[in-house]
């Protein structure tokens, strides 16, 4: 903790030790973050956010999911997304179809090239996450990691505030 901080009893201020956790984390993720998206950029022409949404819709069989649920599933605000798909049907990427039993809904829809465009960049995306992560730690850390990043997320998730106070 920095000595310019002033100290407060009503603040639970980190440890020294938690306090290097937390920064070694927070420096992976901004880390391992910008290195994925510069890979993508450069080998496959897609942005993070591209990426995301495209993997959403890969992972349904019909290759399309309504507007509401696609932001619900990669948790972004409804204003970000429908910025981000303007631009990938710009770029042919995703297609934005009506909703025939809610005439207010829309899907958004992989398209042709959309479709040509992820399973480009997906086995590179595979071998850059194996590298950079995977190889580099055990089955049994893998698997940890993926634990605690579950339990962190549903966490997040059910406190739902902005500032991390509970609820």
């Amino acid at each position: 903790m920095n000595d310019a901080v002033p100290q407060s009893s009503a603040v639970p201020w980190l440890s020294a030790d938690e306090q290097r956790s937390w920064r070694a984390f927070v420096g992976l993720h901004l880390k391992l973050s910008a290195r994925m998206a510069a890979d993508l950029q450069a080998r496959s022409g897609l942005s993070s956010a591209d990426f995301e949404v495209l993997v959403a819709l890969t992972d349904v069989p019909e290759g399309r999911v309504r507007f509401q649920d696609l932001a619900k599933e990669i948790d972004w605000e409804r204003s970000r997304l429908s910025h981000q798909i303007r631009r990938m049907i710009k770029r042919d990427l995703v297609a934005r179809e009506e909703c025939e039993e809610d005439g207010r809904g829309a899907y958004v829809a992989i398209s042709a090239h959309g479709r040509a465009v992820i399973e480009a960049a997906a086995p590179k995306h595979v071998h850059l996450v194996r590298s950079l992560v995977l190889d580099g730690l055990t089955a049994e850390e893998f698997a940890e990691l993926g634990r605690l990043s579950a339990k962190l997320s549903e966490r997040i998730d059910r406190l739902g505030t902005q500032d991390g106070e509970p609820a």
